[in-house]
């Protein structure tokens, strides 16, 4: 290190005069500033004829020589490197702690080149697989990077300290008491890993959460955010939903449709379902294929009730809203027109003989049932539309 100061001394320090001194300093911090303005598309150049490596390889040396000679340059003209060499020879820097700088430094900047290098490594490997997505690979590229970096501090520690299993010790100490004050705080952040890896929805997705439902707006490592349809935006903590049934309406792109209509008992059944299928078909938001079907469902107090299933694509709480309308209004248009009648609710009255009472005679025999004709009052209900 004193040798290459020296050196830089002895060439630049016969340099007497101000001005000139002045004009090499801008000229060596004006190659700094143009190095620093073009070295990412000089990267992206040789990336593009060769491996990504290759140009953060040579990206890297670039700015670090760069650094390195401009320093050299500015203290060569203006005579400081003896004040530099001094300045260490008399601290006692000479001994172990330059070596130590040179490799911490050594080790960081590799450490920034493979975590560039894994970067790349994720986005090709997994990037050409539809099961995975972006977000998937943004997770995947952080978990790599804390990991790398973890390692790379305790290798630069492991260069300063000696003892370095002292701090180790202290350090996972401390790590249990962290995780033992914030395990509910913990266990939701391994909940929304677990849940991004896992990805029962996606950003847009329409979910059914408890009795909670919307529109997922975000998804973080904490919690997840959805827009209900009152307009209202719901914040569920991650270990919540894990822990809950999750039902993603828009998962397939399409969603079932049921609406249950009645018919008289007097009504020809089979026609009954085939006017509604061939109705429901014949809307505009109704898929052809799933076809819809028609399905006798049960016998009701007043009517057979039938199951009238179609699929809509890209569903939504509106869409939804809007096929029910107009399959309702379209059934009962052609059921008006073709003479069926939809039950409303209706009261009979009925007389019938009670035959449960007996009469006493005189003498302590019974008479028979008594066979007089009280009025009972049979309610029958019979179901709305």
């Amino acid at each position: 290190m004193s040798d290459v100061l020296v050196g830089f001394d002895s060439a630049l320090g016969s340099i007497e005069s101000t001005e000139l001194k002045f004009a090499i300093s801008v000229a060596a911090l004006g190659l700094l500033v143009f190095v620093l303005l073009t070295y990412r598309s000089l990267q992206s150049w040789i990336s593009s004829r060769s491996r990504p490596l290759y140009g953060d390889l040579v990206s890297t040396v670039l700015l670090v020589g760069t650094c390195a000679f401009v320093l050299a340059v500015v203290l060569g003209v203006w005579e400081q490197t003896g004040t530099v060499r001094d300045a260490y020879t008399d601290h006692g820097i000479d001994s172990a702690l330059v070596p130590n700088a040179i490799a911490s430094f050594i080790l960081l900047v590799g450490t920034l080149i493979v975590t560039r290098f894994i970067r790349r490594l994720i986005d090709e490997v997994l990037g050409s697989s539809s099961a995975v997505t972006a977000h998937q690979r943004e997770i995947s590229h952080r978990v790599a990077q804390v990991i790398i970096w973890s390692v790379s501090l305790v290798v630069v520690l492991g260069v300063w300290i000696d003892d370095l299993g002292g701090l180790l010790v202290g350090a996972g100490f401390l790590g249990i008491v962290v995780g033992m004050a914030a395990r509910q705080t913990l266990g939701t952040v391994l909940a929304g890993f677990v849940m991004m890896f896992d990805r029962p929805f996606e950003i847009g997705d329409w979910v059914v959460v408890d009795d909670e439902q919307g529109i997922v707006t975000d998804i973080s490592i904490v919690n997840t955010r959805i827009r209900s349809f009152d307009g209202e935006y719901i914040m569920i903590p991650n270990d919540v939903i894990a822990s809950s049934m999750v039902t993603n309406r828009s998962k397939r792109g399409r969603l079932r449709i049921e609406i249950d209509v009645g018919v008289d008992y007097d009504t020809d059944v089979e026609h009954a379902a085939s006017l509604a299928e061939s109705t429901v078909a014949d809307l505009e938001v109704a898929l052809s294929a799933p076809s819809p079907r028609v399905v006798s469902k049960e016998f009701g107090d007043s009517a057979v009730v039938l199951g009238v299933r179609f699929w809509i694509d890209d569903p939504s709480a509106r869409r939804v809203s809007n096929a029910r309308t107009a399959a309702i209004n379209a059934i009962k248009r052609e059921y008006d027109d073709a003479g069926i009648t939809i039950p409303y609710p209706q009261r009979q009255l009925s007389d019938r003989p009670r035959a449960d009472s007996t009469k006493v005679t005189d003498d302590g025999g019974h008479a028979g049932p008594d066979r007089r004709d009280d009025r009972e009052r049979e309610l029958t209900p019979r179901e709305d539309d």
